[in-house]
């Protein structure tokens, strides 16, 4: 059964706002300071996803293929991913994370986790809030991934 539509404008309101904050938040925690969302963003999803193309990782990360070849660039020649050919398109390169690329993302995922789990210990929820939030992540998953 569908929510009634009149209650989705308020509801998309409250949760564009609160993901806004806990996301900003969230960015203030890196290990990398120089290092951009951006940049980041790339390393953790070669981390979760494996290699990619120049162009796999510019559709997931919604932007253009130059502008990922330039944040590529800068994860290079920092040492944080490499670029090798592709086995069956000699044209194209596989781009993955490095050892250095990958210890940049579990240093900053381990801080940000750890941040949440202060705030949630902070705030004493129950295990039913608990339990909502992994329900709510849950249905936030499915909005960020269609």
């Amino acid at each position: 059964m569908s929510a009634p539509d009149e209650s989705l404008p308020a509801t998309a309101a409250d949760l564009r706002m609160a993901t806004f904050r806990l996301a900003r938040r969230l960015r203030c925690v890196r290990v990398a300071d120089a290092m951009s969302d951006a940049q980041l963003g790339v390393l953790m999803t070669l981390r979760l996803h494996g290699r990619r193309t120049i162009t796999a990782l510019a559709e997931r990360e919604r932007v253009t293929a130059p502008s990922m070849t330039s944040l590529i660039n800068g994860l290079e020649e920092q040492g944080l991913v490499t670029r090798t050919p592709d086995d069956e398109d000699r044209r194209r390169v596989q781009v993955d994370v490095t050892d250095a690329g990958i210890d940049i993302v579990e240093q900053t995922m381990r801080r940000r986790d750890e941040l949440l789990v202060g705030a949630m210990r902070e705030l004493e929820l129950s295990a039913d809030e608990v339990q909502t939030l992994r329900d709510a992540s849950a249905l936030m998953w499915k909005l960020a991934e269609r």
